[in-house]
């Protein structure tokens, strides 16, 4: 089970130092259900994932995700069949005072698309809800949790085409 809030923000956040950054490309072999790819470059290693995702609660907070690693030959054979361009992130980790981690995305760098958006992850959905950003306030204002069209799988569907 994914529990995870989301903000759409400016730039990485200032006073916070990135535990780890990921430089990823991820593309969707399904919208409903979602089923995506991606590959995860980071110091210690690339790693390729299949994604499964259900449908979003009514709050948006929380979905089925089953993510398991795949052999890079797949991987291959899977971005062929997708046949488009793979979405790019850069992604910075920064740990929080309260043992949690905030992710933060730069989506498609330099394209006319390009966006930034971040998120917490939570065990459990009140958690989430009784979360508050504290210092990270005025960075984290603009929260899309629960406001459609919000995903990466809407994104894609946006800029690279398809239901």
């Amino acid at each position: 089970m994914e529990i995870e809030r989301k903000w759409l923000v400016h730039g990485w956040p200032e006073r916070l130092g990135a535990a780890r950054v990921l430089h990823m490309r991820q593309g969707y072999i399904s919208l409903r259900p979602t089923v995506r790819i991606r590959e995860e470059k980071q110091e210690s290693g690339t790693a390729w994932v299949l994604c499964f995702k259900g449908p979003a609660g009514k709050d948006g907070l929380s979905r089925e995700e089953i993510e398991t690693e795949i052999e890079p030959r797949l991987f291959g054979r899977l971005e062929a069949l997708i046949g488009k361009p793979l979405i790019e992130k850069e992604q910075r980790r920064y740990a929080l005072p309260d043992g949690l981690e905030l992710e933060v995305n730069h989506v498609d760098p330099g394209g006319t698309e390009e966006f930034w958006y971040a998120e917490v992850e939570f065990a459990t959905e009140a958690a989430a809800r009784a979360w508050k950003p504290g210092e990270l306030a005025a960075y984290l204002f603009d929260e899309v949790t629960a406001k459609p069209g919000q995903s990466m799988a809407a994104y894609w569907a946006r800029t690279r085409g398809g239901e």
